[in-house]
């Protein structure tokens, strides 16, 4: 795909109509097939132990792998859709994601797979999934809430269909062909992708928006050149170099919302913190079952039954946070799912039979329903749409770090004890610690602000004043996407 072509993808008119919900339908199948597929993992994780004689911990740094790249690959993944397309991403992202999990039936050990399966399958799933959702940000303007909605369904019936298929596959023919067909099941991203057609422009010329802008740091090279100094000289170079990478990071990490917004600081760490033992229950569930003499199947069946789940709540959820009363109010609903997603691990270690651990499936769904409608939505929240794109950037880094070192330290910490336990005692101890993190920190940063604000109306006298740490106020949903939207979720 040419520059042109995704010039046309990023500054094109959205249409609401036509080919455009084929469109949609090809991001649900993405999601389901990208996002929904890391879930599956913990049905082989028992028969990969025993091919390669590997420890929990060891065997655990192959999912986790695959979710941190799948979450923290959202900077290189905006690079290649701002130069070569939606198109080109998505489909390169279906054939890393089919290459590597094709190698990765031919693995010789543990280690291959991190590459394999971890490495390549993760960032192919990564391409795939956010250059997909880029694109619906393109075609949808008056429905896209509903648009992302509807999307999002993917992920659930992926989390419902994935754990069902691989227990089957794995007990007909072995986890090395089940890896193989899973190949070819990943390559249909690519059919996906070729549906995501570049939208035409609606005149002979590029919106103003996508006119080149002047780039900070271009005065004063101007202003060396008009001096004499050579477009060549080394000190110049240098300092052009500087520049450009300063820009980039500008664009894809917003240190400097972190450093000044206190909102976006508090929920970036709070997330972070909170993504250590979020994932726990998704990677050890199954082998905790199979430890405890649930059968295999009933086993895969567990997670099966929380994606059911998530096709009807999280939609409910993303409807009930929409509206008014929870305007500037939406991380405390957040907070609270968090809570209940770190209570609802004790159910587990009360007892590990297969009529408890269904309702413990239960309540952790509806929980991550509300975690999962509500990330994205709080960042919103919290952060100026103008800035979203990069924000987002150092948001989904930051949180990808903790989603690769959780599932192996727990796993490490399961080899020294033998006691799965210790799986849901960390999980719990993560999830309810960040939720009273940011639920406190932001009520105390309400409660400053709003002192801050009484203590200058009352020197002042000002008509308005609105709350300045985080933007309470949703932006107009008709408003233009950023030039590169990347999203992840959880």
């Amino acid at each position: 795909m040419s520059q042109g072509e995704a010039a046309e993808c990023g500054t094109a008119k959205p249409q609401d109509r036509g080919w455009a919900w084929m469109v949609l339908l090809a991001a649900v199948l993405l999601q389901g097939l990208t996002l929904g597929f890391p879930c599956c993992i913990g049905v082989f994780f028992t028969d990969l132990q025993h091919e390669f004689q590997a420890s929990n911990s060891q065997t655990s740094w192959f999912p986790s792998i695959m979710v941190a790249v799948l979450h923290g690959g959202g900077p290189l993944c905006s690079i290649l859709v701002k130069r070569f397309g939606c198109r080109f991403v998505v489909m390169l992202g279906g054939l890393l994601s089919g290459l590597g999990m094709v190698s990765s039936s031919f693995c010789k050990s543990i280690s291959q797979l991190y590459l394999t399966a971890g490495l390549i399958t993760g960032l192919g799933s990564c391409f795939s999934f956010q250059a997909g959702v880029t694109v619906l940000g393109y075609y949808f303007v008056q429905w896209r809430t509903l648009a992302n909605a509807v999307a999002s369904t993917g992920v659930s019936l992926g989390f419902t269909l994935w754990p069902l298929l691989s227990q089957y596959l794995l007990d007909e023919m072995g986890w090395r062909n089940t890896f193989l067909i899973f190949g070819g099941i990943l390559l249909n991203c690519c059919v996906c992708g070729a549906i995501m057609r570049p939208i035409q422009l609606a005149s002979g010329s590029l919106p103003q928006s996508a006119k080149p802008q002047e780039e900070p740091g271009s005065r004063a090279e101007e202003a060396q050149l008009s001096n004499g100094a050579s477009p060549h000289h080394p000190t110049l170079l240098q300092h052009t170099r500087r520049t450009k990478c300063f820009q980039v990071l500008q664009k894809y990490l917003a240190f400097d919302i972190f450093c000044q917004n206190k909102g976006y600081q508090i929920y970036t760490i709070g997330v972070t913190w909170m993504m250590m033992g979020f994932a726990l229950p998704h990677v050890y569930l199954v082998p905790y079952a199979i430890h405890n003499g649930v059968e295999e199947r009933k086993a895969a069946l567990l997670i099966s039954v929380i994606g059911f789940i998530n096709i009807f709540i999280r939609p409910l959820t993303g409807l009930l946070s929409g509206h008014r009363v929870f305007t500037g109010r939406r991380i405390y609903l957040f907070s609270l799912a968090v809570l209940l997603c770190g209570l609802s691990n004790f159910i587990c270690v009360i007892s590990a039979e297969f009529s408890v651990l269904i309702l413990y499936c239960v309540i952790l769904s509806i929980a991550m329903s509300g975690v999962g409608a509500l990330t994205f939505q709080v960042l919103m929240d919290v952060v100026e749409m103008d800035r979203f794109s990069s924000a987002l950037g150092l948001f989904t880094i930051l949180e990808s770090i903790t989603l690769l070192i959780g599932p192996p330290l727990t796993g490490f910490l399961v080899d020294i004890t033998s006691d799965f336990h210790y799986v849901f005692y960390n999980s719990s101890f993560f999830l309810i610690s960040a939720a009273l993190f940011m639920g406190l920190s932001f009520c105390a940063l309400e409660k400053k602000n709003k002192l801050r604000e009484a203590s200058k109306a009352h020197l002042d006298n000002p008509s308005r004043y609105q709350y300045s740490e985080t933007s309470t106020e949703p932006k107009a949903e008709n408003q233009s996407p950023p030039a590169v939207e990347y999203i992840t979720s959880v």
